[in-house]
């Protein structure tokens, strides 16, 4: 096997390829690239058993009678590229050794690689149901949905977002008890009904992949009962469904809901950035006393004698009332909306607090969004 690449080509493709790699394996093969060349395509594969990512560039060969591939440790391999500029390098395998060799310019670097012919292999998308959507669609379900995703090894259906296709629409969901995010969207439909627990690290790899992109186009997702298989651009992506079943998260979302707070969405924002740096660590909780043309929001951590009280004006139907948030989970949703104003929807201070997007800018859009925060309780 040889060939010629750019070395900050390379680089920028294997660096989006490492995000699948793990430093816990124990099997050496994982922590290799796998390369495969056949004419002037080179096609490089990483993959942690669980999540298989695979990406496609054109180089420089010679001759070649067949296809070659020979499996590259990466953590050498990404930092001899880091220390060289936009040079060309050139790669020569010996197909009995797998010794590597790296020229560029005056210099020579050797590196042991693997046999190939062990590295694992990744399911085939077979029996698969597909949807297209626009990169901009599934990065803006995973941004709305991520962070509300739960850490708790032992809930692994909640670690994930939770996908529901149906013919009128697709509807992302994520949950960790505490707080809940539905995102739907008009504008992805799937033929058939159907649901998948999409999991954590897979996603967030194709989201930072897609966030790069200077334009917008469309991806392909294929999906079976066990695999999700996305293509887009040079890159494919093969990962295993989170297994087991979700929770009925519209059960846990308060239908009666009486009481009607809106806000300024930036204006409560930075109030709560402010206040809340003076709440007790353990609790993060902040006071929302509300009435009807303002609300009130303090933080107060007795340990350390701090505290801090800040009013804003609001639109308030309904009766006063006092609820306590977790500041960390307010400030995340309030993050992640985008409209200038907000609404939050109450009923009572057990009871969970229901926050929608408000105004002209939430109205015929495509997408639509319901945040849940649940409440803590607060001391008399």
């Amino acid at each position: 096997m040889k060939f010629i690449v750019n070395s900050q080509q390379l680089l920028k493709q294997l660096q989006s390829l490492s995000g699948v790699l793990t430093s816990n394996n124990t099997m050496p093969i994982i922590n290799c690239f796998h390369f495969h060349l056949e004419e002037n395509a080179l096609t490089i594969k990483t993959t942690d058993l669980s999540t298989t990512l695979v990406a496609r560039m054109e180089v420089e060969t010679g001759r070649m009678e067949n296809a070659e591939e020979v499996a590259i440790p990466s953590k050498m391999l990404l930092e001899i590229l880091k220390s060289f500029d936009d040079v060309p390098m050139t790669f020569s395998v010996d197909p009995s050794s797998y010794a590597i060799e790296l020229s560029s310019g005056e210099g020579e670097y050797h590196l042991a690689g693997m046999d190939a012919e062990t590295y694992p292999t990744m399911p085939t998308a077979e029996g698969t149901s597909t949807v297209v959507m626009s990169c901009s669609a599934l990065v803006a379900a995973i941004n709305k949905t991520y962070f509300a995703t739960s850490n708790d090894e032992m809930h692994q259906q909640m670690s994930g977002i939770f996908c529901e296709m149906t013919p009128d629409g697709v509807t992302f969901v994520a949950t960790d008890a505490h707080k809940l995010v539905r995102y739907r969207r008009k504008d992805i439909t799937s033929s058939e009904s159907t649901n998948f627990i999409l999991p954590k690290k897979p996603i967030t790899i194709v989201k930072n992949i897609l966030a790069a992109r200077k334009d917008d186009g469309d991806i392909t997702v294929e999906y079976n009962n066990t695999n999700l298989f996305i293509t887009f651009d040079n890159f494919y992506i093969v990962c295993r469904l989170v297994d087991g079943r979700y929770p009925n998260y519209e059960a846990a979302i308060p239908k009666d809901n009486p009481n009607k707070l809106i806000l300024d969405r930036q204006s409560f924002l930075n109030t709560l950035r402010r206040v809340s740096i003076f709440a007790s660590e353990a609790t993060r909780q902040v006071r929302l006393s509300i009435s009807a043309n303002k609300v009130d929001i303090s933080a107060e951590d007795l340990e350390f004698s701090n505290k801090a009280h800040e009013s804003i004006p609001c639109q308030y139907e309904g009766d006063p009332m006092d609820i306590g948030f977790n500041a960390k989970f307010l400030t995340e949703m309030i993050s992640n909306l985008d409209t200038e104003q907000v609404l939050i929807e109450l009923s009572h201070p057990s009871r969970a607090g229901i926050i929608f997007p408000y105004g002209d800018e939430a109205e015929g859009k495509q997408d639509d969004i319901l945040m849940l925060v649940m409440p803590v309780m607060l001391a008399n």
